[in-house]
C-alpha cells in the first residue's frame, strides 16, 4: 500500500477561506508541483522528500482571487 494525498487525486473536498477578506480559497496545488518546470512529471517518491513537511501530508498552496491571498495547508495522505 502506498500513501496518497486525497486532494491531489479528487477525493477530497477541502474548503478554507481568506482571512483577510472571507472569499473562499482556491487550491493551486501541491507546493512540489512549483520548484522547477520538471516538478510536476517527477515521482512522488522523489518530491515528497523536498516540500518541508512530514512524509505522510501533502503541503498545498491555497489562494484568494480577490485579495492575492496565500496560505499553505498540510493535508494528511492516506494508505490505498
Amino acid at each position: 500500500m502506498e500513501l496518497i494525498c486525497p486532494l491531489c487525486n479528487g477525493m477530497l473536498n477541502y474548503e478554507i477561506y481568506c482571512l483577510r477578506c472571507g472569499s473562499r480559497l482556491k487550491d493551486q496545488g501541491a507546493i512540489v508541483d512549483y520548484l522547477d518546470e520538471y516538478s510536476p512529471y517527477l515521482s512522488n517518491d522523489i518530491t515528497q522528500l523536498v516540500d518541508g513537511v512530514e512524509y505522510e501530508k501533502c503541503c498545498h498552496l491555497f489562494k484568494c482571487d480577490r485579495c492575492d491571498f496565500e496560505k499553505r495547508v498540510e493535508i494528511n495522505r492516506v494508505r490505498m
